[in-house]
């Protein structure tokens, strides 16, 4: 008996010894597409109610090509359009920032206000006798325009002339689209059996994965998009240069909680303030005030109501660590990489915490 229950054990680990060499191989090849089939699964979940109602009348394989087809007309077609105004006002901007044009005309508002003189009356009273030009403290700003000009410039440029390549990453995207909607939920069964944690535990996981999608792309991702919208459109009636481009810088600041598309407007209003009149500048603030107000306490509630408990410290830097990481798509990665996290302590929390420290799952019960 002895002998054979040795057995069965080294013939469990050979058998998980090739099982999880052959999830590194399976792994190691569909790398490649990870990207692809990751927002595959998220478009689907903003696509479902879509294909819910065709689902109504029509059969699941139908339905699944007629939300596909809408998928390309609503994304695929604006994202092309949207790339080409983008790579010809960053190269705008970069070239004016390289020409210094914007910095020459900021400073030539700055020279007549007395405040850099007051603020070397300052530094002389502490003890500090070098002095401060203008052309010091705006060069930065005018560095800033360069790299971001350069680098939306580089990031259009690489999409327009791979446009086959975007073809090809699109319709792949589309058959994951098309296969979650037709065996989605077969998929989700077979993982909740492939796992080893608890049903209850495997679906907390799935809910919390879904909700932070919705949330990342309906919920930040609309709301991005009016706050991108708003703020192209008002930079385009006070006749501020670059429109297009600043609404789409605004659209991807509105993700972070913290900051959000203040970052643009409230120096675009103290510029506004120095060039032309006070009462424009007191627009601009107030038009940010109520944009921001509103998308944060009166459309996304309504829009993502109380799926998904995060604080705002933890998405803010889930956001810009996924930026700095994955690049772009670090706005979706960040986000769902937090949320596993979460998920998992709570599961450690409620299930595993006495295990492994039977002190606190005392104390606790």
């Amino acid at each position: 008996m002895l002998e054979q229950n040795i057995f069965q054990r080294a013939v469990f680990f050979f058998f998980l010894a090739l099982f999880c060499i052959s999830i590194l191989l399976m792994g190691k090849l569909i790398a490649p597409f990870f990207a692809t089939i990751l927002l595959g699964i998220v478009f689907t979940g903003v696509f479902k109610p879509v294909f819910n109602i065709f689902l109504i009348k029509l059969s699941p394989r139908i339905a699944s090509v007629l939300t596909c087809v809408i998928m390309f007309f609503v994304v695929f077609i604006p994202v092309v359009f949207f790339v080409g105004v983008l790579s010809k006002e960053a190269l705008g901007l970069y070239n004016m920032a390289k020409d210094a044009v914007f910095s020459n005309q900021l400073i030539n508002l700055l020279e007549n206000t007395k405040a850099l003189e007051r603020i070397n009356d300052l530094l002389a009273r502490a003890g500090i006798e070098r002095m401060m030009s203008w052309n010091e403290l705006i060069a930065p700003i005018s560095e800033l325009g360069k790299v971001v000009g350069y680098s939306f410039f580089q990031q259009a440029r690489s999409i327009t002339s791979n446009l086959f390549g975007l073809v090809v990453y699109f319709a792949l995207m589309l058959i994951v689209v098309f296969y979650m909607f037709m065996d989605g939920e077969r998929l989700i069964l077979y993982l909740y059996d492939l796992s080893p944690l608890k049903d209850e535990h495997d679906k907390q996981l799935y809910e919390k994965f879904k909700e932070m999608a919705g949330a990342v792309l309906v919920g930040n991702g609309l709301g991005g998009l009016i706050q991108g919208c708003a703020g192209g459109l008002l930079f385009g009636f006070m006749g501020l240069n670059s429109p297009f481009l600043w609404g789409v810088i605004m659209g991807f600041l509105a993700f972070l909680p913290i900051v959000g598309i203040g970052v643009v407007l409230v120096p675009a209003a103290i510029f506004l303030m120095l060039k032309s009149s006070m009462g424009a500048g007191i627009f601009v603030l107030v038009f940010y005030g109520i944009l921001s107000w509103g998308i944060e306490y009166i459309f996304k509630p309504k829009v993502v109501g109380d799926r998904v408990a995060m604080h705002p410290l933890i998405v803010f830097f889930a956001i810009i660590g996924g930026l700095k990481v994955y690049g772009i798509l670090g706005i979706i990665y960040g986000p769902l990489i937090a949320t596993l996290f979460l998920t998992l302590a709570d599961i450690y929390f409620s299930s595993f915490q006495s295990m492994v420290e039977p002190a606190k799952g005392f104390r606790e019960t």
